[in-house]
């Protein structure tokens, strides 16, 4: 029999170590070649580790949520042959086919696990019989503690005995009621539960927390409310899509704002900025890549409309569709996940009233998109029926002051209240 160790290959573009994201196998499992060992997330990607041999696990070297210097030993595996060489340090083939996340940093790697020494495994014993667990749970009381227990309401297993081998006592019931005690779960047909699940925050969800905690702690935020008369725009969007061809692709309201946010960007500049604060340069950019905030079944990841300024309406939404489609199915590339210059969030039905929106460091701005829901609105003699959606938008007041902010945002309002203003050219 052999020994072959698997090591933390290297998955390119000058990332020293990756986090352990999920191990597809445990001790003693029996592997194949080509069979996925684990998945470990850079701060780029999310890939796949296979087996390069066939054998059975001896031994995992980290757990999920750790971060593994690359080359560090990842799995032991017990092979047929003699012992095997370690897998050259360049990433297999199959490597090649990684699910890219949302780009962001990675935390500071801890040391790299060694592999411990192979240790006589030594018998467990055995778990006593069921019947002797429930025994051991079973308060000890008398047959008349327990009567009045069940007369009075009262779970004994929440009562504690004073008598001798823990048994309860009537002076038991009569603390335990003077203290208020609720009465018994089992009478009430509630049952009180005391479990408390541990998750250990790893991968995309790790990620998005530091991420946050970079933005939050990093940039002066300030938040400018507004809402936004939509009845025009929303009856031009309903037209537009009973009038779409066939190849078209249906219109929310976010390829309108895309338009808008053009439009309001050549006129405030600032705004479609990143900050490099270690540099302290700020880059306005010409170029207006859009991030759209899109929630996926492994967390909130932000693709990029690219050159948004050079498209119109309906490539806005084929582009916005095809890209959230890839970011939840987890196929978006590396490219389409960075480089935006502001970035929209909506929570479309669910976007309540007002939010305070987290700025996608390292960008200055951040438009949050909240419901449309139909109010009554004085037009000088009456009350009538408007469709009103608010805007919230945060600003890294470091850069951007409020009078700007305040002005960024009523020029869209302009826009979208007046939706022939978006198709206008000029």
């Amino acid at each position: 029999m052999g020994e072959f160790i698997i090591k933390m290959p290297d998955v390119g573009e000058g990332v020293a170590e990756a986090e352990l994201v999920e191990w597809h196998v445990k001790p003693g499992d029996p592997v194949r070649e080509d069979m996925v060992l684990a998945a470990v997330m850079t701060d780029k990607a999310t890939v796949e580790i296979p087996s390069p041999v066939t054998g059975k696990v001896l031994w995992l070297g980290a757990e999920i949520g750790d971060t593994v210097a690359v080359k560090a030993p990842l799995v032991r595996i017990e092979t047929a042959g003699e012992d095997g060489e370690p897998p050259p340090d360049s990433v297999p083939e199959a490597l090649a086919d990684a699910v890219l996340e949302e780009p962001v940093a990675v935390s500071a790697p801890p040391t790299a696990k060694a592999p411990p020494k192979p240790e006589k495994a030594e018998p467990r014993q055995a778990p006593p019989p069921r019947e002797a667990q429930d025994i051991a749970r079973k308060p000890l009381a008398s047959p008349a503690i327990r009567l009045r227990a069940r007369e009075s309401g009262v779970d004994l297993r929440q009562v504690t005995g004073t008598g001798p081998a823990g048994r309860i006592t009537h002076e038991d019931i009569d603390l335990f009621i003077s203290r208020g005690a609720e009465p018994s779960p089992a009478q009430v047909g509630l049952v009180r539960k005391t479990a408390v699940e541990e998750i250990k925050m790893a991968g995309l969800r790790r990620r998005i927390a530091e991420k946050m905690s970079l933005s939050t702690s990093r940039i002066p935020h300030i938040t400018y409310v507004e809402e936004v008369d939509v009845t025009a725009l929303e009856d031009l969007r309903a037209t537009m899509n009973r009038d779409r061809k066939p190849d078209q692709p249906k219109l929310t309201i976010l390829p309108f704002l895309m338009r808008a946010l053009v439009r309001t960007v050549v006129e405030q500049p600032g705004v479609n900025a990143t900050f490099d604060d270690h540099a302290g340069i700020i880059h306005r950019h010409a170029a207006v890549h859009i991030g759209i905030a899109t929630q996926t079944p492994a967390g909130l990841t932000v693709p990029v409309v690219r050159h948004a300024e050079a498209r119109r309406i309906w490539d806005c939404a084929a582009e916005l569709n095809r890209l959230a489609e890839a970011a939840r199915t987890g196929t978006a590339t590396r490219d389409e996940l960075i480089g935006s210059t502001i970035t929209i969030s909506s929570l479309g039905a669910l976007g309540g009233i007002a939010s305070t929106p987290v700025i996608n460091h390292p960008e200055v701005a951040i438009v949050g998109v909240n419901k449309i829901a139909t109010r009554p609105v004085w037009d000088g003699a009456q009350f009538v029926p408007r469709k009103i959606m608010n805007l919230s938008s945060s600003f890294d007041h470091r850069v951007i002051d409020g009078w700007d902010a305040a002005t960024f945002v009523q020029r869209l309002k302009t826009l979208l209240e007046t939706p022939a203003l978006i198709f206008v050219e000029g």
